[in-house]
């Protein structure tokens, strides 16, 4: 075997070697990421669903002294959407996220839950999104609930186009 020959057979065994410690951990992360979504979904839901109580109780929501702007927002026309706190409408988001994260822990190859993951996330972010341009630009005041949310929704978007890539060969 000539020198040439044996380390091209080397590097491809090499590749071959890569390529399947490549797959592995595509396989790894198929299954562990819809439990990172479950998580991200139960903050969310647990956020929502204080805000959801507060309000449906008439209580002041609890704010941090650096932003105390949480009853402002609360208070605001904005806060509702058909006559419903925004919250209520966070309780059910999240809980069909979960839902989805759910099915997803146990077919993390459908590619079906797969994109209705994805879009639903994302759906979730422009949302946030519009509900932080009121926020800055007509309410004029933060809510420390809403940006959380933002964050989870934002979470939420990266770990399911995540999950996507990571099963996307197998599927």
């Amino acid at each position: 075997m000539s020198c040439w020959t044996w380390c091209c057979s080397v590097g491809l065994a090499d590749t071959g070697r890569r390529a399947a410690l490549s797959g592995q951990r595509g396989e790894q992360a198929g299954r562990r990421m819809p439990f990172m979504l479950i998580g991200v979904a139960l903050i969310g839901l647990a956020v929502a669903a204080y805000d959801s109580y507060a309000i449906y109780t008439g209580q002041p929501l609890w704010c941090p002294p650096p932003v105390d702007g949480c009853n402002v927002v609360a208070a605001s026309p904005y806060a509702r959407i058909f006559g419903l706190p925004i919250g209520y409408y966070g309780v059910v988001y999240y809980a069909g996220m979960f839902g989805l994260a759910a099915l997803l822990a146990f077919e993390p190859w459908s590619r079906t839950l797969r994109a209705a993951a994805v879009s639903y996330a994302a759906l979730g972010v422009m949302f946030s999104l519009y509900f932080l341009v009121l926020q800055a630009g007509y309410i004029r005041a933060f809510c420390v609930y809403c940006a959380i949310s933002a964050l989870t929704t934002l979470l939420l978007v990266i770990t399911a186009i995540s999950h996507w890539n990571a099963t996307r060969t197998r599927a």
